[in-house]
């Protein structure tokens, strides 16, 4: 699809497994990472510095309980979308409505700093009017997500924890088949902000 397709970061969760092993304070967003490159970076800055260029829509859906995370994704050239709800589906259907006009998104999560630029952009590469695309490892489905345009009124009306799953049924599903963990690789639990 050669329309506009734009990603959205989904960082509003309260990262509750995180702070059970890190302590109650420890914000897993902020904490250091080295990403694959070598670098050490917060995990959501990982995050924004793998989305390529091409993205140039993107929205970073997060509480007003994290002014870091908030200044970050500005400095990386996101809108923020501020939101009280940890809800997934709250938070998709927030960061659609920041910009309906688009002809697809990449629904992306603020905990996994691994995925490589080039399945970001195999994934929006394969996105279609009227479908769902989807990273494949090892027969795993992974992230980013992307949605063609038809699905944008469904993805508004999500509401509560549930996420974007529901919507997979009986639509048209483009698999992407990637070399790439980064794809099923999330940072729930300390151990995780080591790629290996």
């Amino acid at each position: 699809m050669d329309g506009s397709i734009g990603v959205i970061i989904l960082a509003a969760g309260s990262g509750s497994r995180f702070r059970q092993v890190a302590g109650p304070d420890k914000d897993k967003l902020l904490a250091d990472c080295t990403g694959r490159d070598g670098a050490v970076r917060s995990v959501i800055e990982q995050v924004l510095v793998n989305l390529p260029a091409a993205l140039g829509k993107r929205v970073l859906v997060t509480s007003s309980e994290r002014p870091q995370v908030i200044r970050m994704a500005q400095a990386y050239g996101c809108d923020v979308v501020e939101l009280d709800s940890p809800g997934l589906g709250d938070s998709i259907a927030a960061g659609v409505q920041a910009c309906a006009d688009l002809d697809g998104w990449l629904i992306a999560l603020g905990d996994m700093p691994f995925i490589l630029p080039s399945s970001y952009g195999r994934v929006a590469a394969g996105v279609q009017e009227d479908g769902i695309c989807v990273p494949v490892l090892a027969g795993e489905y992974g992230h980013p997500v992307g949605f063609g345009r038809a699905f944008g009124p469904e993805l508004m009306a999500l509401t509560g924890d549930r996420g974007a799953k529901v919507l997979f049924a009986g639509a048209l599903v483009v698999e992407v088949v990637v070399d790439d963990p980064g794809v099923t690789w999330d940072v729930d639990v300390p151990e995780a902000l080591v790629f290996n």
